[in-house]
């Protein structure tokens, strides 16, 4: 065989490789996100024995034994208000205010039961500040 034509065999063989392999990346990654809910969607759902990541505003929070109780509410302040179990690591920044994601899965009497150490708060970036979008100059 021509060492010209190996060559280019090879060639076609290793970029359809690389193909495949950057394909199989991307679909697993995508195929493997979840998208978080809002409590007001998990508790419209009901309880399905389906795990789920919920996000929202902490509006109360207390202590209890081991775990900690809180209330989570839609990040736009409206919907209806989910109470959650949980137990495990509580991230530094939590606190009533902050927005949280939390896995876990709807009971009967309408609680989220957390998965243990699913908690994240997420932190308020310092380099976003609220615009008002009719008093904004343009210079140019």
């Amino acid at each position: 065989m021509d060492p010209e034509r190996k060559r280019q065999i090879r060639l076609v063989v290793a970029l359809s490789a690389a193909v495949l392999l950057a394909v199989a990346l991307i679909y697993t990654s995508f195929s493997a996100s979840t998208e978080a809910r809002e409590p007001s969607e998990v508790i419209a759902a009901g309880a399905n024995g389906d795990a789920s990541e919920v996000t929202g505003e902490v509006v109360s929070a207390k202590h209890v034994g081991d775990g900690l109780e809180f209330t989570l509410a839609d990040r736009d302040g409206g919907g209806k208000e989910l109470p959650v179990e949980y137990s495990g690591v509580i991230p530094d920044p939590f606190r009533e205010g902050r927005e949280v994601i939390v896995t876990g899965t709807l009971n009967d009497d309408g609680v989220l039961v957390a998965e243990k150490d699913s908690l994240i708060t997420k932190c308020p970036s310092k380099f976003q500040d609220e615009v008002d979008p009719t008093n904004v100059e343009f210079t140019g």
